[in-house]
């Protein structure tokens, strides 16, 4: 009995180990560990839908920053959006931050745009410029009904649609605009 449970012990422990390898791995390549190492900036947003901590923040579609924090302002309820951008990277004060998706049903992320001053964004800085998330599903059934109004209000007033290639202007309209006495 005494091997079984050494060999028992020793499979455990080594799964243990394997579990707290896979943690700090997933850790790593999460962008939670980035976010301690840049500046931090931040932004206002009037929709900041779909954005979270941890949230990308990426410069012509490359990563350089993570959102760390999101709270409301209460003066003017815009969102106010942290975010730990890449020491490396030296954003202007004139960038701009859009909040945008991968496609039509992708995930949102923050695109940043810089400007092109010389004075550069430093730590605790804001990015004054930015457009908040677009309400994608509002935006279609906005499309949807109002055409489907249009059509109904046409019929209902009996109206016609005129035919392509056909003037509807009143013949005297159509006449030779006359020329005035010289």
């Amino acid at each position: 009995m005494s091997n079984n449970s050494t060999v028992e012990t020793a499979i455990g422990a080594a799964v243990i180990l394997i579990a707290a390898i896979f943690f700090v791995y997933a850790y790593q390549t999460s962008g939670k560990a980035e976010g301690a190492g840049g500046y931090s900036v931040t932004a206002e947003f009037d929709n900041a839908a779909g954005v979270n901590t941890g949230t990308d923040v990426r410069l012509a579609g490359i990563k350089i920053g993570t959102v760390t924090a999101q709270m409301l302002n209460p003066e003017n309820y815009q969102a106010v959006i942290t975010m730990a951008i890449d020491p490396k990277i030296a954003l202007s004060d004139d960038t701009t931050a859009k909040i945008t998706s991968e496609g039509l049903l992708g995930s949102n992320f923050i695109a940043i745009e810089p400007g092109g001053s010389d004075v550069r964004l430093t730590e605790g800085g804001r990015i004054a410029y930015t457009q908040g998330a677009v309400d994608i599903w509002s935006l279609i059934s906005q499309a949807m009904f109002d055409n489907k109004s249009k059509s109904e209000e046409t019929s209902t007033q009996g109206g016609t649609t005129p035919s392509p290639g056909v003037d509807e202007t009143p013949a005297e309209d159509q006449s030779a605009p006359e020329t005035a006495p010289q």
